[in-house]
């Protein structure tokens, strides 16, 4: 009697259609621009950020794999990438010590207490900046000026530049005359931040050109960014009025200040701390957004939407489980009654 043999299936991937290497240092070039754009007008101190960022990160990278192929994982570009993602995510006057501290957390216990490349349930860099951001909290105030920003600056300023009133006077003669709208003054600004803020928000127009690159080259699914950006822009429309008022939020200002952009493309889209079948991402995107609007429009924190993805990765394993309990799970014992048949 011939024996009956169940083969158990790998775990199900999201597939990526560029390999690992390519994508993190894809990623790691479109980061690289937005701390370009910040860098501009600050005297380099963004540079600073970035360039410890990234030596600390490849340094620690060398020192714990020092028998087991360096070159090889530095090459693989998960080291360059954790570190600019960090970077961007951090004020562009923090100290350059808390930048190190940041890097070493997110490579040695994020990334490698778990098993190394693809096996963290955290995002490496997220987890670095959780790690300055919780641990020395009035560090990171101190890098903007002393008062980091809250939800009652957003609001967009008075003090318009001469920039945005041309930009904006040219759209609304031109394109936006069309469909009978106009678009206020100050949007423009938001692209190109100058005062103390997070590097992702003084770098926005630069880092939407990366978000467009990594997005059309297939780094991510282009659809997880647009169900985030969806569902919070949402949220901010119907209920992120300050006052109270129901539709009457800033969904422009939601979007393009407090790390929307790098939550919805970078760490949302990122598939090693993400669920791997569809229904369990879509389930952890729109948490993540929701959440993202909960922590900055009702618990007041800016950077809401970071908080929010480290909270949604924390039960990805969860999430994981479930799917191979449900699908994986029902897909084995379809192919078991195939191999009986």
């Amino acid at each position: 009697m011939p024996e009956n043999k169940v083969t158990f299936l790998q775990k199900p991937q999201i597939n990526i259609s560029v390999p690992s290497a390519g994508r993190m240092w894809l990623v790691c070039g479109c980061a690289f621009l937005c701390v370009l754009q910040s860098a501009l007008n600050d005297g380099g101190k963004t540079l600073v950020v970035a360039l410890n960022a990234l030596f600390s990160a490849l340094l620690i990278e060398l020192l714990f794999t020092w028998r087991k192929h360096r070159a090889a994982k530095i090459k693989d570009g998960s080291a360059a990438a954790t570190a600019m993602i960090l970077s961007i995510l951090l004020p562009n006057q923090i100290h350059p010590v808390f930048v190190f501290l940041g890097a070493a957390f997110a490579i040695l216990v994020v990334k490698y207490s778990f098993g190394g490349l693809g096996s963290n349930w955290l995002n490496p860099a997220l987890g670095g900046w959780l790690f300055i951001r919780f641990s020395w909290p009035s560090a990171y105030t101190s890098a903007f000026n002393g008062s980091t920003p809250s939800i009652s600056e957003m609001i967009i300023p008075s003090d318009i530049s001469s920039m945005d009133a041309s930009v904006t006077e040219l759209f609304n003669n031109s394109i936006f005359s069309i469909a009978g709208v106009q678009l206020p003054s100050g949007y423009i600004d938001l692209l190109s931040n100058n005062n103390a803020s997070l590097i992702m928000d003084r770098g926005l127009f630069f880092l939407l050109i990366g978000t467009i690159v990594i997005t059309a080259v297939g780094i991510n699914r282009g659809w997880v960014p647009l169900i985030f950006l969806a569902v919070y822009g949402f949220l901010v429309r119907f209920a992120g009025d300050l006052s109270g008022t129901y539709w009457n939020g800033d969904i422009l200002y939601g979007i393009f200040s407090g790390g929307a952009i790098a939550a919805a493309f970078i760490l949302a889209a990122e598939p090693a701390s993400g669920a791997k079948l569809k229904p369990g991402l879509v389930f952890t995107v729109v948490l993540s957004a929701f959440l993202s609007w909960f922590f900055r429009y009702r618990c007041m924190e800016y950077t809401g939407c970071l908080i929010a993805i480290a909270f949604t990765n924390c039960i990805t394993p969860l999430v994981r489980l479930f799917e191979e309990k449900v699908f994986l799970s029902r897909n084995i014992r379809g192919k078991f009654q195939e191999n009986r048949l």
